[in-house]
């Protein structure tokens, strides 16, 4: 099972980056265009919401299902802040991840407090890119498909 996870976890992210990334273009696109907010921007950002909290989702079944939780619980927090893959995968990974969310979340939650279609656009904008770059930079890129 922790197999099929984690399959369905790396590809599942190449979807959430691709509508993240449409969703921060879409913003981009109506601050540049001063464009209405329709229903449709809506509905970009909400799917990149979603996919997004689905991913993480899916990364909180790994961490708690994952042989290298167990075998941190056996040799110690120091063991794993000192070994950097370790690391990587049951610290920087899940915290940086779980920040990234909560922006995106932030953002969404923010662009339904606007009332000016370019502060909506400026508020997914902005929030939804901080934390694509949050993701890209902790995505484990030597383990990811292999």
């Amino acid at each position: 099972m922790y197999e099929s996870i984690l399959a369905l976890h790396s590809y599942w992210a190449f979807a959430t980056l691709g509508i993240l990334l449409i969703a921060i273009l879409n913003s981009l696109s109506g601050i540049s265009g001063k464009k209405p907010f329709i229903k449709r921007d809506r509905q970009i950002a909400l799917i990149a919401l979603a996919f997004a909290h689905t991913q993480v989702v899916l990364g909180f079944i790994l961490y708690f299902t994952s042989p290298l939780l167990s075998t941190a619980k056996q040799e110690g927090m120091s063991e794993v802040m000192g070994n950097s893959y370790m690391r990587q995968m049951l610290v920087e990974h899940p915290l940086t991840n779980i920040i990234a969310i909560i922006l995106i979340t932030i953002g969404w939650s923010k662009h339904k407090k606007a009332t000016e279609a370019g502060a909506k656009f400026k508020k997914i904008f902005f929030l939804y890119l901080i934390g694509l770059i949050l993701l890209l930079s902790r995505i484990p890129y030597d383990q990811w498909l292999n």
